[in-house]
This record gives structure tokens, C-alpha cells and sequence, in this order.
């Protein structure tokens, strides 16, 4: 005979099956979809060159991104820069050091901002959403009128404005502000989950057979509840690589720019972005590249885990 714990553990975990084939989990229903899904792909091999060229960029790099070796190249009266040249495919920048090292090295300070600003985020949003749609009442009601407030800010607007609060604005402030900006959207969506949980057959049989509440909020609500967060955080993630770059390119980020960032280099290039465009066209077409990689497999993913586009 199969006890009360285990038959609850086994009704929830019927919220994870597939409807049309109920031998099949759901992540592996949609790891079987997504394999097969061109869109998936992309995103994916984007994403995975952008993550090992990030991790091996110190080694990789040819030289140091630091080092104004082609300063002598350098001619301020006539406005001339490095060319690109053996050793420097894509030449230098305004100082003369090189431009494909300082995209290497600032493709690392990219993936880091990006990442460690969404999980704080998501931590902080999971633990709003959490307290909003486990308790409701009164808590709920506050945690979400100041969630509605944050929203209904301008993610960029916002975050430039929690970066000007910094007297000396760093790496690590560019990442509080993206990461306060996410805050919101992770809460919104959590609470939303979870108040579906509420009434679902295998919370609705724990409360009959007495379980206490924060088992079932722990064991039953947040787990069935995090899968929509998790894929948001894929989508959040490209989010926060454009947010970070666009306060580095105000001034907002890191100010020393021996360290590059791709939102830094795009910001520096703009007083020569007339005679010397490809100072802006790396790191702007990089940036776009891996935010469009994010992007597509966030939304391969949604279709992947989403009943409804099942066929």
C-alpha cells in the first residue's frame, strides 16, 4: 500500500506529464522537440560559441587588450587609426590597441554582467513571487503593487536611473541595476504560476489530507511553478546583455576601459564613428548576435514546454 506521501508525490508529479503520451516526462517530450527545431539549433551553436569564446578569451586573446602596441599608428590631427594589418585582422582602436582582443576579453565582462545579473533577478523575483502567491492577502497585494510600479517604469529608464544613483559607477553596479530591473518580471510571473497551482488536483488532495502549507508551497507549488521562470530567464538573459550594454554606452559601466566591454567600446566609438565605423560595427553586431541567440532559443524553449502548440 502506498502511503499518503507518496500518493501526493505521485499526483504532482502527473503535473509534469504529457497529456497525449503520458509515459513521457515533460522535459523529455520537449528535449525531443527541440532537437529537431532549426531554430532551437541556432540559437543554441550561438550561444555555445559566444559561452567557450567568453571562458577561453584570456588565452585565446592574440595579445593584450590593454596594450597600445599600434599606438605609434595612432594620428590624432588627421584622425587615422590602425588598419587592419598581420596579427590585426581588425586593426586597433582610437589608442591603438588591438580591437579583436578587446572583442574576446569583452565578450567574458558580457557574459558575466548578463549572467550574474539575472540570477540575482531571479532570485530576487522568485522569492517575491513565492511569498506573493503562496500567502496572498495582504502580502501579496504589496509585494504586487510595488511590482506594478516597478513595471510600469521603463526597463532601460529604470536601470539608468538606479546606475545614476552610484557616485563611482562600476561593473558591480552595472549589474544591481539590470538585476533590480529584472526583479519585477521574475516576481510577476512566479506569483501567476503559482496561483494556478493553487487549485490544482494535487494541492487541492494535500490540503484535504492535512499536509501543513510550507510543504506544500516547497514541495508541491514552486517546484510545478518554475518552469515558465526558467525558460523567462533564457529570454530576461538577452534582455540584460542589451540593458548592460546600453548603461556602458552612456557612461554608466565600468569606467576603465583597459577592461572592455562590449557597451563601453560601443560608447568610446562614437566621436569617431564617422571616419572609423567598424569601431562601432564589432561591438554592436556582436551584441545583437548573442542577444538574437538568447532570443531564439528563449522562444524555442516557450514552444517546447507550452501544451497548447503540441501537435
Amino acid at each position: 500500500m502506498m502511503s499518503t506521501k507518496t500518493k501526493i508525490d505521485a499526483l504532482a508529479a502527473t503535473a509534469g506529464k504529457v497529456g497525449d503520451d503520458p509515459g513521457v516526462s515533460l522535459a523529455a517530450a520537449a528535449w525531443r522537440r527541440l532537437r529537431r527545431n532549426p531554430v532551437f539549433i541556432t540559437g543554441a551553436v550561438i550561444i555555445s560559441a559566444f559561452v567557450i569564446l567568453a571562458i577561453l578569451s584570456p588565452f585565446i586573446a592574440p595579445h593584450d587588450p590593454a596594450d597600445p602596441m599600434l599606438g605609434d599608428q595612432v594620428v590624432k590631427a588627421r584622425n587615422e587609426i590602425p588598419e587592419s594589418q598581420p596579427g590585426h585582422p581588425l586593426g586597433g582602436d582610437q589608442v591603438g590597441r588591438d580591437l579583436l582582443s578587446r572583442l574576446l576579453v569583452g565578450a567574458q565582462q558580457t557574459l558575466l554582467v548578463g549572467v550574474l545579473a539575472t540570477l540575482i533577478g531571479l532570485t530576487g523575483g522568485v522569492i517575491l513571487g513565492t511569498l506573493a502567491g503562496a500567502l496572498g492577502g495582504w502580502v501579496d497585494s504589496v509585494v504586487m503593487r510595488a511590482v506594478d510600479v516597478m513595471l510600469s517604469i521603463p526597463g532601460l529608464l529604470l536601470a539608468v536611473s538606479i546606475g545614476a544613483l552610484f557616485a563611482q559607477p562600476n561593473i558591480y553596479t552595472l549589474i544591481v541595476a539590470v538585476a533590480t530591473v529584472q526583479i519585477p518580471i521574475f516576481a510577476r510571473l512566479l506569483r501567476g504560476s503559482m496561483l494556478a497551482q493553487r487549485h490544482s488536483d494535487h494541492v487541492l488532495a494535500a490540503r484535504a489530507l492535512g499536509v501543513k502549507q510550507r510543504a506544500i508551497v516547497f514541495r508541491h507549488m514552486l517546484p510545478n511553478s518554475l518552469g515558465p521562470v526558467i525558460v523567462q530567464s533564457t529570454l530576461v538573459l538577452a534582455i540584460a546583455i542589451i540593458e548592460a550594454a546600453g548603461l556602458s554606452f552612456l557612461g554608466l559601466g565600468n569606467p576603465d576601459d583597459r577592461v572592455p566591454e562590449w557597451g563601453q567600446m560601443l560608447g568610446r566609438a562614437q566621436n569617431v564613428i564617422d571616419s572609423h565605423p567598424q569601431l562601432a560595427f564589432w561591438p554592436a553586431g556582436c551584441i545583437i548576435v548573442v542577444a538574437l541567440g538568447f532570443t531564439l532559443m528563449g522562444e524555442s524553449l516557450r514552444e517546447a514546454l507550452d501544451p497548447k502548440s503540441r501537435r
